[in-house]
Order: C-alpha cells, then sequence, then structure tokens
C-alpha cells in the first residue's frame, strides 16, 4: 500500500517539469506489456517515447509504469462510508484515501438505504465529478433479492421503484455515468432495457435468479455482474444459477480478490471457464478501513475488522478491507495470472465497461495519474 503524496524514490516530479524520462523495467500501456519502454514526462503530462535517450535527463527505475487502478466498487475509504457520509466532502475523503493506495478512477458505490440517502448520493456526485478521481456512481441496490442481501438492511430492499428510475434518467441527462446493481427478479419485464437504453450499465447481482431469468435480463442489455459468486445463486450439476449463467456469458463480471470471499479455487475455475478472456473485472468492495481505523458503522451496528474480515453482528462478511494493488498482487501470485492479465483486469476491463477507455491509456496521461509498481508488487507509487 502507498503513504499518501508519498513518491517513487529518485525522482525529482518538480525537475519533471522541464522534461525527463523514465525507464523501468515494463510499462503497461493499457493494453500490453513493453518491457524497457521509456516514459517521457514533461510539464505534467506523460508520453511514451520513441526517440533519443541523451537529450533529457533519465531516471532508472526498479519494477512497472502503468496507469492507476480503476475501481468500480468503493464504498468507503478513509473512516468515511459513503452511506453514512452521502455528501461532496464524504465523497472527497474517500478518493483521498484510495488514491493513497493507487487507485486512480473509481465509482464510489452506495448499497442499499432510503429514499432519501440515495437522492443525497445522487446530489453529493454532481459538485464532485471529476475530481480525485471520482468518475461516476454506482447504486448497489436496493433493488435486490431478501434472500441475498448479505450485509444489505432487509427493511431498505424493495423493487424497482419510480423514484430510482428517476435518479437513474436525471444523472443520466447530466451525463454521471451510473452503474446500477439490480437483481432481475425485482425488476419488470422492460425496466433493464430502459435503463440500459438511457447509458445506464446495469450490473446484475444479489439475486436468487435462476439462469433463464439471468438470460432475459442479459437479453435485455444488462453489461456485467457484482462480485461473481458473492450473493447470487450458485451452480450446481441441475441448476447453473446467476453463477453458471454468468461465467458461459459474455458479459462482464467483477471479482473481489482478498482470498476471502471467494477461495482462489474458484476463482482460478471462472477464469479459465469465460468464452471470452476480456471480461473480468478487479474491484475492491473496500469499506472505510482501507486507509481507515479496523472499524466503522453500518445501518447502526459496529463492523470490525477480525483477522483480515469485516463481519457485522451476525457474522456476515460486510464488504473487504483490500485495495486494488493487494488484490492484482493477489490475481499473480495466487489466481496464476501474469502482471499483464491482472493489470487489464484491474485498468483495462473495468474503463472498458463504463466506456471510458482513457483511464486505461497510459500515452498523453497526467503524470500524477501514472503509477510506478515496485518488483514485489507490495507498493505503487504515482509519479507526481
Amino acid at each position: 500500500m502507498t503513504g499518501q503524496g508519498a513518491k517513487p524514490s529518485g525522482w525529482d516530479a518538480a525537475a519533471a517539469g522541464a522534461g525527463a524520462l523514465v525507464q523501468a523495467d515494463a510499462v503497461f500501456d493499457g493494453d500490453r506489456m513493453r518491457p524497457g519502454a521509456v516514459l517521457r514526462v514533461e510539464g505534467g503530462q506523460a508520453h511514451l517515447h520513441e526517440g533519443p535517450v541523451a537529450d533529457l535527463p533519465l531516471w532508472r527505475a526498479k519494477g512497472t509504469l502503468a496507469p492507476g487502478f480503476v475501481d468500480l466498487q468503493v464504498n468507503g475509504g478513509g473512516g468515511v462510508l459513503f452511506n453514512t457520509s452521502p455528501t461532496p466532502e464524504g465523497l472527497l475523503a474517500i478518493a483521498r484515501a484510495h488514491r493513497s493506495t493507487g487507485t486512480a478512477a473509481f465509482l464510489p458505490t452506495l448499497i442499499t438505504d432510503t429514499p432519501k440517502v440515495m437522492t443525497a448520493a445522487a446530489h453529493a456526485i454532481l459538485p464532485v465529478l471529476g475530481q480525485q478521481g471520482i468518475v461516476g456512481l454506482h447504486l448497489e441496490g436496493p433493488h435486490i433479492s431478501p434472500v441475498r442481501r448479505g450485509t444489505h438492511a432487509a427493511v431498505y430492499v424493495r423493487p424497482l421503484d419510480a423514484h430510482t428510475l428517476a435518479i437513474a434518467a436525471d444523472l443520466r441527462a447530466k451525463d454521471v455515468p451510473l452503474m446500477l446493481t439490480l437483481a432481475p427478479e425485482a425488476v419488470q419485464p422492460g425496466q433493464i432495457a430502459q435503463l440500459v437504453g438511457q447509458g445506464v450499465v446495469v450490473a446484475l447481482g444479489h439475486s436468487d435468479a435462476d439462469a433463464d431469468r439471468v438470460q432475459a435480463a442479459l437479453t435485455e442489455g444488462a453489461q456485467t455482474f457484482t462480485h461473481l459468486f458473492n450473493a447470487m445463486s450458485q451452480m450446481t450439476g441441475r441448476a447453473p444459477g446467476m453463477v453458471g449463467a454468468a461465467l458461459n456469458s459474455q458479459a462482464y463480471a467483477s471479482l473481489i480478490c482478498d482470498g476471502i470471499h471467494v477461495a482462489p479455487d474458484m476463482l482460478r475455475l471462472a477464469l479459465r471457464a469465460r468464452p471470452r478472456n476480456d471480461r473480468m473485472i478487479i474491484v475492491t468492495d473496500a469499506m472505510p478501513t482501507v486507509a481507515g481505523p479496523p472499524e466503522y458503522d453500518l445501518y447502526g451496528n459496529t463492523i470490525r475488522l477480525r483477522d483480515g474480515r469485516l463481519v457485522n453482528a451476525e457474522g456476515a462478511l460486510a464488504g473487504a478491507h483490500v485495495t486494488m494493488l493487494q488484490s492484482v498482487r493477489y490475481a499473480i501470485s495466487e489466481l496464476d495470472q501474469t502482471p499483464e492479465a491482472a493489470l487489464r483486469m484491474a485498468i483495462t476491463h473495468p474503463a472498458q465497461l463504463m466506456q471510458m477507455g482513457g483511464l486505461a491509456v497510459l500515452d498523453g496521461r497526467r503524470a500524477e495519474d501514472v503509477l510506478l509498481i515496485e518488483p514485489d508488487w507490495m507498493i505503487a507509487r504515482f509519479l507526481q
């Protein structure tokens, strides 16, 4: 995990304003690894450098240069939970916490709550959109299955309603990128198509739907699945459930790679089973304990960090205590992924799903959004 504001050892960001070259062991350009490539940093911008290196100062660095991580599911950080602080100030505090861990872009995520809190969250995003890596909003619920709600409060679970449809329409009219996680059984036929038609990214999750109902939602345009395996109908020999339908689909699917939410054998199986290898996404599902204290309040209950797990009073997992860098390292060390494949899941695929391809491009990127990841994948720091 990085320290907030820390810069790579030996790198002079101020001097780089006049132009400097960085040569790392490898450069991930958003598409592929380029061993030995050189990055030119000048005037706060980073560009892949193809010419001679004698005319500018050259800094040789150990590790990998890459765009900052893109996280589509961030509930909180730095001691702040979005549900309890649905304000611009709360969002900026969460953003600072995750930027200190290498995330350059993220979707603040509001889990199941009251209509009032949802309205406040929608209003809070407007003045800070584009600041500190806040690139949109993720509403995870409340239109989910009561039996697959996980730690979401049952009292707030409800079918898709006019209130949420109005919020979605308003946010999209204002060009706010929006992801909405819902259960197929919580919507009426045609509602997913309506949302997708407005530009909403519809994610399927927290659902007990069978494979046929999941397929109907995909046919209407649902694009992704939220935290595969968790809070969804499981795959058995005679009933594929949401898990089986997701694995067989062409849709995206997100994974929590913390070694707690899903067994590594199951994650490896999922990565091998997909018909396309460009449809898996790493998310953190991070809570306020990331870059924050070891407990937080959710729905008036204290959630505590125990042996790396965040659990509520019922013993259920209540989000994750993991960073994108830790997740990438886990994918490499435990899931048999190459560094290139792991970085694609943490940067390229989420950017593509949200139609924000620029977040995965290194050439022409602001230097402050370029990471240097150390060879052991334990520390990552932004250049500026």
